[in-house]
């Protein structure tokens, strides 16, 4: 329950605090996400780029790949430019209706991205226990089947949230202490009974980022039972450099959720400026190094990137 003495209602502005308690650093912040920004567009690209001119890259796991920055170029276009925003020109408010669309689309991008990661998943546990019928199985078809379940997973456990955030009847302030609009820090404001809201919003999170997760370990547990019958010590160490790409980009995604769940069960209080940090680092970070693990694990992807320098060179 969370009452108020003096309720207002639903209004039709939002202010957005941005990193409360820093506001005098709005601009040294502003450097690193700016270059988060342009680093994550740059590289997203080259290797959307690189994947449909090379055609020796028009396999699953490189269409996923593709799927996977797609979704990251999206990710950092609803966040960062409202973020700059607030540090560069105290561009602050938003509307009702616009704060209800970033409270659903935000965290649609990031369900994708959790979906994507375990199609990833998927797809190396296919390539080493059925090599002969990887690419039967995984056809272009199949492809399709489940960017489509990944989407349609999205705007089902999502759409949810801007709905019951519409409900509210009342808050204690306009002011949302964050630096954009997340349907639990629209919750921390509001008046009344909100147990059953929060509940929604751990079933959001145990039914995608919790059931990926799950799925992930499984089929990685399935795949490591098959490498370690390989009797070739060279077959093992090819084999598990095929998934070491994706093996690091799961660990960076998943490991703040982790870090943060972890530190909610164990008691431990995070400085709220801090936790705002973490939160945006969790949507900014990921997309811009993917592109880099990818590019600097994978020969195809490496050489072009090395022919691309050397054209601007000559």
């Amino acid at each position: 329950m969370s009452s108020c003495n003096n309720s207002i209602p639903p209004p039709l502005i939002f202010i957005l605090a941005g990193i409360p308690g820093m506001e005098s650093s709005y601009g040294w912040f502003s450097l690193p996400f700016f270059l988060i920004f342009v680093i994550t567009v740059i590289g997203n690209v080259t290797i959307l780029i690189i994947i449909q001119l090379e055609k020796s890259l028009h396999e699953p796991m490189f269409l996923l790949l593709a799927m996977l920055s797609v979704v990251d170029l999206c990710l950092v276009s609803v966040t960062v430019p409202r973020m700059l925003g607030i540090f560069w020109m105290n561009a602050k408010e938003i509307s009702f209706d616009a704060c209800l669309t970033q409270m659903f689309f935000i965290p649609s991008f990031y369900v994708m991205e959790s979906g994507i990661l375990l199609s990833m998943a998927l797809d190396r546990f296919v390539a080493i226990w059925y090599p002969l019928r990887y690419t039967t199985i995984l056809n272009n078809s199949m492809l399709v089947r489940m960017a489509l379940a990944i989407l349609a997973r999205a705007v089902a456990v999502l759409t949810p949230a801007p709905i019951l955030a519409k409900r509210l009847e009342s808050f204690q302030t306009h002011i949302i202490s964050y630096s954009y609009c997340a349907y639990m820090a629209v919750l921390m404001i509001a008046c009344g009974d909100i147990s059953g809201h929060i509940v929604y919003g751990l079933m959001v999170i145990v039914a995608s980022v919790g059931f990926d997760l799950f799925f992930i370990i499984l089929s990685y547990g399935f795949i490591l039972q098959a490498v370690f019958h390989i009797p070739s010590w060279e077959a093992r160490g090819k084999a598990l450099s095929t998934c070491g790409s994706h093996l690091c980009v799961i660990c960076l995604f998943y490991s703040p959720v982790v870090f943060s769940v972890l530190a909610q069960i164990l008691g431990y209080q995070i400085a709220p400026h801090l936790q705002i940090i973490i939160d945006n680092l969790y949507f900014l970070v990921p997309p811009m190094v993917n592109p880099l693990i990818y590019g600097a694990r994978t020969k195809q992807i490496r050489e072009w990137v090395l022919r691309i320098f050397h054209c601007q060179k000559d």
